[in-house]
């Protein structure tokens, strides 16, 4: 089973400029999907089961707060590594984000590079 990447972001232009950082990855076999809230993140997550999820935290519907501790907290999904991505860099959301679950947090504008490192090491890829 090929492993999965999750990028939730309301924001069309950051989903799709996450998909292009990791789309090389698409050659090893990872299958990237996407959601552009809350809600839709967490059934995708329920069904699909990704290794890797980039969550966004100001989010309609649900924010990634919500996302995050339900799914570590309430569906023991620990197996899932979430990183929080955010335009904030406040300590109160870094603080936050650990509280509710999330592996590691991320600020935006983040580097290419970084995602892509971050995606290799946790889905373990061979480089």
């Amino acid at each position: 089973m090929s492993p999965k990447i999750l990028i939730v972001d309301d924001e069309a232009h950051i989903r799709v400029l996450m998909e292009q950082t990791l789309e090389e990855l698409e050659d090893e076999g990872v299958e990237i999907l996407t959601a552009d809230n809350g809600e839709a993140a967490l059934e995708i997550i329920k069904a699909e089961h990704p290794r890797l999820v980039f969550l966004d935290v100001m989010m309609p519907r649900m924010n990634g707060f919500e996302v995050c501790q339900l799914v570590k907290r309430e569906l023991k999904l620990d197996q899932i590594h979430i990183i929080m991505l955010t335009a904030k860099g406040q300590e109160y959301d870094r603080q936050k984000g650990i509280e509710v679950g999330a592996d590691m947090y991320m600020t935006k504008p983040f580097d290419p590079d970084e995602i892509v490192e971050k995606a290799v090491e946790v889905l373990q890829l061979e480089r």
